[in-house]
């Protein structure tokens, strides 16, 4: 009761005191530790949010829209700082953070935890998850023989794709965070998947030209509209996706030409990867265009187009190397990243309880630690 009064009557007295007044108060309740270990969350502004309707009027002031592919926290933070206007969790994290050769093998699982990480580090861009392979494609469990016939086969299969489609992106909107689902090709059932997506209230990003889930089909990693009917297909399928309500479409590695064209026939913006300069906006990996990775796999899988804005990977190796130096040499860490201190006096307690307890040896170490501490701190000290 006592807390209780002496709570109401601080508050009550601050009516018409400046905020600052209230600030104090709210940072002396708050359940984070002032001098907690690690920092407390930074404050967010949700009205810094994109949006598709800032998209689409940058799409329409002729504004190039700045997209970068992500998988974790860290780096979702370092696109918010930057003012990316789209975050991708793509299923290139098969290839970039799991080691694999594809993007086939990962999950839907194994993305939702991808897209919930970028979820807490991302504030402001237009978060967008990759549906992974075989997410919406028709499930081998059909029963049309019990139906009756091939048309109720095909009905029965085309209807399962789509709930399957739907479902799996509602999971990652729901589950991962995400503002929006892309997904890749333009095939019938695949275009169907989509406008299904979008009746159900989720928005679509389309992906055109290469497409990795389809390497089995393409041949591996190739570049598609290098020939005319190519060509024509990229742009057809573009409008087919458009038509099915998808607010961009992704074009991945095909002549410029080719992507002017496709640019132009559209009404909403293309994201070009390995597209060339005249698309709506770009979009690189972000491990790729900091040039953080330096071994022989990433290599194989860091594509021709890209450009390495940083070369992120070599500080990271120089820093691990000079770590692995400190600590075989013994100078990490020194008296100045050893900052949790005891007493003299509680360290020669803490001996003679450990003396007690039968444990010489450990009293001996923590005494002869607090003296070399002691020792370190003095001579840094001196030399300042």
């Amino acid at each position: 009761m006592l807390i209780a009064r002496t709570l109401k009557k601080s508050l009550s007295s601050s009516v018409g005191r400046p905020f600052s007044r209230l600030g104090t108060q709210a940072k002396w309740m708050s359940n984070v530790p002032e001098n907690a270990v690690y920092g407390g969350p930074k404050p967010q502004n949700p009205n810094q949010r994109v949006t598709l309707t800032h998209l689409r009027q940058k799409h329409r002031r002729g504004e190039p829209i700045t997209m970068v592919t992500a998988y974790d926290y860290p780096s979702a933070v370092h696109l918010d700082l930057a003012g990316i206007d789209i975050c991708l969790v793509g299923d290139s994290a098969s290839m970039v953070v799991h080691g694999h050769d594809t993007t086939l093998p990962i999950s839907l699982e194994e993305m939702l935890v991808h897209c919930r990480a970028v979820a807490r580090g991302a504030n402001r861009p237009l978060l967008v998850g990759d549906l992974p392979f075989g997410t919406y494609e028709s499930s081998s469990n059909q029963s049309g023989k019990i139906l009756g016939g091939d048309y109720w086969m095909s009905l029965e299969s085309d209807l399962r794709r789509k709930f399957r489609a739907v479902d799996a992106a509602v999971r990652i909107l729901k589950e991962g965070g995400m503002d929006a689902i892309k997904l890749e090709g333009g095939s019938p059932s695949r275009i169907a998947a989509a406008k299904a997506i979008v009746e159900a209230g989720i928005a679509v990003i389309g992906h055109v030209g290469l497409t990795p889930q389809a390497i089995s089909v393409l041949g591996g990693f190739r570049p598609q509209g290098k020939n005319i009917s190519s060509a024509v297909k990229v742009v057809e399928t573009a409008i087919a996706l458009q038509e099915s309500g998808c607010f961009a479409v992704v074009l991945e590695c095909v002549p410029a030409p080719v992507a002017a064209a496709a640019t132009s026939a559209l009404r909403i913006p293309t994201i070009g990867i390995g597209a060339g300069p005249f698309c709506s906006g770009q979009v690189l990996v972000y491990h790729d265009l900091l040039g953080m990775m330096q071994h022989p796999h990433h290599a194989k899988v860091t594509p021709k187009f890209c450009k390495q804005f940083g070369q992120v990977g070599e500080v990271i190796n120089k820093a691990l190397l000079e770590y692995k130096e400190e600590v075989t040499n013994g100078s990490f860490p020194g008296p100045a990243y050893s900052p949790y201190k005891i007493s003299p006096s509680d360290v020669d307690g803490f001996s003679k309880e450990l003396q007690q307890m039968g444990l010489e040896k450990a009293a001996s170490a923590a005494a002869e630690a607090a003296e070399k501490i002691e020792s370190q701190e003095g001579k840094n000290q001196t030399s300042d």
